[in-house]
């Protein structure tokens, strides 16, 4: 394969994967936005456009071992590739948190909410700008962005922390909420766990640009 025809293969192959990120914060959007409305409908929606984001994720990978059995590619050419694949897979599994959002949507449909939903959709909406602006960075190899968002992740974590100490004093106040609020904790967990995710792709700029496999935020993934 000439090499101005590799290169058309690539930026293909960047663009699947854009597009999985693209589907992949919306899956979380509409998650979130289903919890807050109450909408069994749409939370349907999103549990049964898991499989859509798991079928692109198979045709990225099967178009990476292509590039990879078909051109033998080294040095950055290789790393790229299996960046891609590597980062198609947290994005599978991001997707993942935002169906079990759905999940826990259909749970808590017919109950009301123990409280308003203030913190739950700002950890959605940085993990949504966190997920863009890494894959905005690892398309254009720039790894002191991907280290600045990579850092950004403590806002979700402390946000998590506070929707955990809200919940455990209503539990503690009525024993009767625990498994609404337990309901809610596992959203929360699903949105921190998203936002975890999206360092992996600042890690995957890392070794494109570099070579290097680095953690980011190592203590906060420890639980991963």
């Amino acid at each position: 394969m000439p090499r101005e025809s590799f290169d058309a293969q690539l930026a293909a192959l960047k663009e699947q994967l854009l597009n999985l990120g693209a589907m992949v914060s919306n899956s979380q959007k509409l998650a979130v936005q289903a919890l807050a409305e109450r909408d069994e409908d749409l939370a349907r929606e999103v549990i049964a456009g898991d499989q859509a984001v798991n079928q692109a994720q198979r045709d990225i990978d099967e178009h990476c071992l292509f590039l990879i059995a078909s051109q033998q590619p080294v040095a950055r050419d290789l790393r790229t590739i299996m960046s891609i694949s590597a980062i198609s897979t947290d994005l599978e599994r991001m997707a993942d948190h935002a169906k079990g959002i759905a999940v826990l949507t259909l749970r808590l449909a017919d109950q009301p909410l123990l409280k308003p939903l203030i913190d739950v959709p700002r950890m959605a909406e940085i993990g949504r700008e966190l997920l863009t602006g890494q894959l905005d960075a690892f398309m254009r190899g720039d790894v002191e962005a991907a280290k600045v968002l990579a850092a950004r992740d403590d806002e979700v974590d402390q946000l998590n922390d506070q929707v955990f100490r809200e919940l455990l004093v209503i539990m503690m106040g009525d024993p009767r909420t625990i498994t609404r609020a337990t309901y809610l904790l596992w959203v929360a967990h699903d949105l921190e766990r998203f936002a975890d995710r999206t360092t992996n792709i600042g890690e995957r700029v890392i070794f494109l640009m570099t070579g290097r496999i680095v953690e980011l935020n190592e203590t906060s993934k420890s639980g991963r």
